[in-house]
């Protein structure tokens, strides 16, 4: 099965640079969207074959989730656990046979990390929320985690030590769930590769000289690792300030 997953920033807008280009050129299974920003009936998207799921943030132009399946889900699940407060449309699980599609757009600790508290406890019930799925069958958790996790996954990590999505604390996050039985696909497939990455700053020149950061993931429950066969990045696809991901798994 192929799953893709892009941090958009606007359907609206990538829809406009090209998204339906990739999207049909790609034939995913599973294709997962953040950061949507439009509320319901603001876009009309006719993919064939596909059922879509959406979870609005209540407010305007911001956050958001999707999911675009040629699989019909047993069940559908918005919010973190029994947390069904969806205010920032953030999480969508559609659930399988024999896993579930966990799409996740992580709030971000902001420059000043006025939300790092906000972001931490997020990341605390969302490992627990992880963990329950997991103990029934296996997990694939993707989207725009907005962290990355070692010094090897952005480009200038010793001046970022400390800046949102940089933090000990965000990445001791990452570790702490990885710890617990996860795996990330990437760096399963590519442990030491330097200079791949998912975002870059929408200053001068950044992304033409690949100044980036890896904060865009496929992590799967550590059972489901020997039958990833690809996982890889798009940087070559426009349309947003983040490119999309890819993952190939044997389910």
């Amino acid at each position: 099965m192929k799953f893709i997953s892009w941090n958009v920033n606007g359907i609206r807008a990538c829809v406009g640079k090209g998204f339906l280009d990739f999207f049909n050129s790609v034939d995913a299974d599973f294709f997962c969207v953040q950061e949507t920003k439009c509320q319901a009936g603001q876009v009309e998207l006719a993919l064939e074959g596909y059922e879509q799921y959406w979870n609005y943030a209540l407010k305007k132009g911001y956050s958001g989730t999707a999911i675009f399946t040629k699989h019909t889900p047993l069940s559908v699940h918005y919010g973190v656990g029994e947390d069904d407060s969806q205010d920032e449309g953030r999480i969508i699980t559609l659930e399988y046979d024999n896993f579930y599609v966990v799409n996740v757009y992580t709030p971000n600790a902001q420059r000043d990390l006025a939300r790092l508290s906000f972001r931490l406890d997020w990341e605390d019930r969302l490992a627990l929320y992880l963990k329950e799925l997991d103990a029934k069958k296996p997990v694939i958790y993707c989207g725009d985690l907005n962290v990355a996790h070692t010094e090897i996954d952005l480009k200038n990590a010793k001046s970022n030590i400390g800046n949102s999505g940089f933090t000990y604390e965000e990445r001791a996050k990452m570790s702490d769930l990885l710890a617990s039985g996860f795996v990330d696909s990437f760096r399963y497939k590519h442990p030491d590769e330097t200079d791949h990455f998912t975002w870059w700053s929408y200053m001068n020149k950044v992304r033409e000289r690949n100044i980036g950061w890896r904060i865009d993931y496929f992590i799967v429950s550590e059972r489901l690792k020997e039958q990833i066969d690809v996982a890889t990045i798009h940087p070559q696809i426009m349309g947003s300030d983040h490119c999309p991901i890819e993952l190939q798994l044997n389910v």
